[in-house]
């Protein structure tokens, strides 16, 4: 028995594109992205890698741009791929919501461990790794960031992905560094998601009206077309998942069955997509919970991805 993911082992280009003066997107392909933000008098960093090695591939496309010091890391939400790699770039700050605080200290460590399980390609040299980034900075609601005279504008505007989902917003320059909370060509992972609460949450974020985005996962998003295409393609998805699990719930179907419906539902439209059969058994047991009145997602641990996995594929 393997996951999907376990068997997705070729590496992918990396891009490091300018989206506007400063504001750098650091993509691969669909697996997870990070941004990078040169201000006057040094830089930030959003989402920081799942491990120092890996860390180092970013540090040296940020060293082709500026020789300023990394001040800041922005954690977007708490997963293991983003965030491991923190402990490379030195940076004075590592900043993330109260929220995103609190379910490191609440599953951290059982998160790491599930996600390197599931994902292995994700986490080069995983033994370098010093342990749980904790933040140095736990904000509520907004704050703001100047780097010299360059405004950053740190958000949450509600659930979705997770509950502590945090966007990072150049207002002068109309550029939005999203996390998870939208995907592009890529199957958002509901895992540890809040259902119910995502749609109106992109609301908020179409609200802002960008012009370019970097999404959680997929390409950098550099026209007004693009941006709401992404938010779009990830609400539709969240949206037709969660009313197929709703569905099946409500008739009494078992989780197997309604994870065999909601597959075969989504399959047409969003099979193309990256990460799909890793992230729906995933996806429709978090939406399932979340539909039988779990308001708040279950911890994922080694054994219960397993367990989980097997009672879904029919493996031993």
């Amino acid at each position: 028995m393997s996951f999907a993911s376990q068997s997705d082992l070729s590496e992918k280009a990396i891009s490091f594109t300018e989206l506007a003066k400063g504001a750098f997107a650091y993509t691969a392909e669909g697996d997870p992205n990070s941004g990078v933000i040169v201000g006057d008098d040094g830089v930030m960093v959003i989402d920081a890698t799942a491990t120092p090695v890996m860390a180092k591939a970013l540090i040296e496309r940020i060293r082709g741009v500026t020789d300023k010091p990394i001040k800041y890391v922005l954690l977007t939400h708490y997963h293991a791929v983003r965030v491991m790699g923190a402990s490379a770039f030195g940076a004075r700050e590592i900043i993330a919501s109260r929220d995103t605080y609190d379910l490191i200290e609440e599953r951290g460590q059982q998160d790491f461990e599930s996600e390197v399980q599931r994902f292995p390609r994700l986490f080069q040299a995983v033994e370098t790794v010093p342990g749980l980034t904790w933040p140095t900075v736990a904000f509520e609601g907004r704050m703001t960031v100047w780097l010299g005279r360059r405004r950053i504008e740190i958000m949450q505007l509600g659930r979705g992905h997770t509950k502590g989902d945090t966007v990072a917003w150049l207002p002068d320059e109309r550029v939005l560094f999203s996390g998870d909370l939208v995907e592009y060509g890529a199957t958002p992972y509901t895992g540890d998601a809040y259902l119910a609460d995502w749609p109106a949450t992109l609301e908020r974020v179409r609200a802002l009206d960008p012009e370019k985005l970097v999404p959680g996962r997929g390409a950098a998003l550099d026209t007004r077309v693009e941006v709401n295409a992404g938010i779009q393609g990830t609400k539709e998805f969240v949206v037709t998942l969660f009313d197929a699990v709703r569905r099946g719930a409500a008739d009494g179907k078992s989780l197997k069955e309604v994870y065999e419906s909601t597959h075969a539902l989504l399959k047409p439209r969003f099979g193309h997509w990256v990460i799909f059969e890793h992230c729906m058994p995933f996806d429709v047991t978090r939406a399932y919970d979340e539909a039988r009145g779990h308001v708040d997602p279950q911890i994922w641990t080694k054994e219960r991805d397993l367990e989980m996995w097997r009672a879904l594929h029919n493996t031993g």
